[in-house]
Order: C-alpha cells, then structure tokens, then sequence
C-alpha cells in the first residue's frame, strides 16, 4: 500500500538579511545615547563659539554668556581680525617656528630612526635615554631653558669655553635671539617623538622585501630610497601633520622662558590668544581669532587625510 503521508515543511525561518537588519537596529539603539553625547560634546562647544564670536560679549559686562545676543555684532570680530597687524604677527611668526622645527625634527628623528633600526650594544639605555625628553612636561622643559640661556648660564659658559673669553650674550633680552633660543627648547622636546613614530614605520616595512634586494646586490642607499621610503609614505605625512598641529598649538616653554618677549618677538598665536583672553578680555574676539585658527587647522588635516589616501 503507499504511503500517502507528506513531510511537515519546517517553518521558514527568518532570512540572513533581516537578521543583519535586526542587529543594526538594535545595535544603533545601543550606541544611540553614546553617540548623542560625544556629538554633543564635539558640537556645543563649536556652535557656542561660533555664537560667542559673533557678539561683543566679555565677562565684565556682567549678563551670562547665553544672552551674549544683546551684544550682537554680526562679522565685525572678523572685519578686525583681518586688520590686526599683531594677529598676522604672531601668525607669521607661528609659521616661521613651524617652518624651522618641523623639518629640523623630522630629520633629526630620522636619522635616529635609521640608527636605531638595528640592534647594538646599548641600544636600549640609550633609546630610552633619548625618549626622556618627549616626557618632560613642557612647563618644567621651559624653566630648564630659560635657565640655560641665562647670561650667566651653562650656554654661555660653554661658548665661553670656546671662545677662550667671557661670553655673555643675553638670548632672553635680544629680539633676536628670543625666538632661536625658543626654537631649540621645542627642537629639544619633541624630536624624540618624531624618532618614535618614523622608527616605528621603519621597523614596519617587510623584511623579506630587503632581503631580496640584498641578494639582487642593491646598495643600502638604493633599498632606502627605493623599499623603506615609499613604504613609509603614509607614517611620515601622520608625523609631520601632528608636529605642525602642534607648533600652532605650542604655549608652555615658550610663555615660560619669555612671555612672549622681549615686546612681542617671540609671541605665538597661542600666546596672542592667551593675552587677550586672560589680560584684555576680549573674548568676543577671541572666539573668532580661534575659530578662524580651527579652521586653518582643520584645512591642514583635511590635505594631510588626503595625502594619506594617494600613498596607499
């Protein structure tokens, strides 16, 4: 007799697709609280200095700062901005300490990098060694100097060991030598992080790649130039776009060893801004001097990202 009975069909279950789906829902539901609050952070403090760089609003006029409209000044802040000789000054001058330190420090770091890429004797006391400056906080890397570069300090007492006579040039008084003796204090400190980060891409080329060319006879200058280089491409462009955030960024050593000084020889943007926020308050103004920097700042990392993406 046949038999007349049928298999039971399973339940469809539900499909690979709706399941993904599925997940990403409840997984952005998750996430939801976390991303409001870090957009909030990242955007408040945008948005209120934007708001804040479009008024005269100060502390001393005595309203808090959400009622900072009815000191509404449209664009005027900018209007000045782009008269302030002493902005563009100071600006320049940003540029001329970025223009000297970061190429010093990228081929100091590396030339240390190359060194320090193969093992010898010593190698980790004196890498460590080398890292020590890069730990120092900036301010106490300021009061260092500054004592350095004393008249009677140790500079001069060894150029006076050169010399054969008393040397006794005044670094911190001289507009002219204020802005070198600044110059060498970042040089100092933040070289080793340049050395770290380039010895850190040197050390990530593949090795078998040298070898071969070692076997195919290549000189060590021919596999530099022609293997290690053009593999670290995209770790040099991270190095330099940091140092030169940065320099715009620096404060501490340089407001420690002269205060901007002697006259305005060795002030920064940072310090510039310092000065009107703390001393003149100003900060309407203020607001539209570091909304303008940010968006320097932003237009930097933007050519740097896009370097990246054309190296890989």
């Amino acid at each position: 007799m046949t038999d007349m009975t049928q298999p039971i069909a399973a339940p469809a279950s539900a499909t690979p697709e709706a399941d993904t789906s599925e997940e990403k829902r409840l997984g952005l539901w998750l996430t939801l609280p976390a991303q409001l609050l870090v957009l909030f952070i990242a955007l408040f403090p945008i948005c209120m200095q934007i708001y804040i760089s479009l008024t005269d609003w100060s502390p001393l006029d005595g309203i808090p700062w959400y009622r900072a409209y009815e000191l509404w000044i449209g664009l005027l802040n900018y209007v000045d901005l782009a008269g302030d000789p002493r902005f563009w000054s100071a600006l320049w001058r940003t540029c001329i300490v970025m223009a000297i330190c970061v190429p010093v420090q990228f081929f100091l770091g590396l030339g240390l990098a190359i060194l320090f890429v193969d093992d010898f004797p010593g190698k980790r006391v004196l890498y460590s060694t080398l890292l020590v400056p890069m730990m120092v906080v900036p301010a106490v890397a300021g009061y260092m100097f500054f004592m350095l570069f004393q008249s009677g300090g140790p500079v001069n007492d060894l150029l006076s060991l050169f010399a054969g006579r008393p040397v006794t040039i005044a670094w911190l008084s001289d507009p002219d030598l204020a802005l070198f003796a600044v110059i060498v204090s970042d040089i100092w400190q933040w070289t080793p992080l340049m050395f770290l980060i380039l010895l850190a891409g040197m050390v990530s080329v593949p090795q078998d790649q040298q070898m071969a060319a070692v076997l195919l006879g290549a000189s060590w200058t021919r596999r530099f130039f022609t293997i290690v280089l053009p593999r670290m491409k995209t770790i040099i462009i991270i190095a330099i776009a940091i140092r030169v955030i940065e320099n715009f960024k620096v404060f501490d050593n340089f407001y420690i060893m002269t205060g901007g000084g002697p006259g305005v020889a060795t002030e920064t943007i940072s310090i510039y801004i310092y000065k009107v926020t703390q001393q003149e308050l100003i900060w309407g103004y203020v607001a539209a001097i570091a909304l303008a920097i940010l968006i320097v700042l932003s237009i930097v990392s933007a050519l740097a990202i896009n370097k990246m993406k054309g190296a890989k």
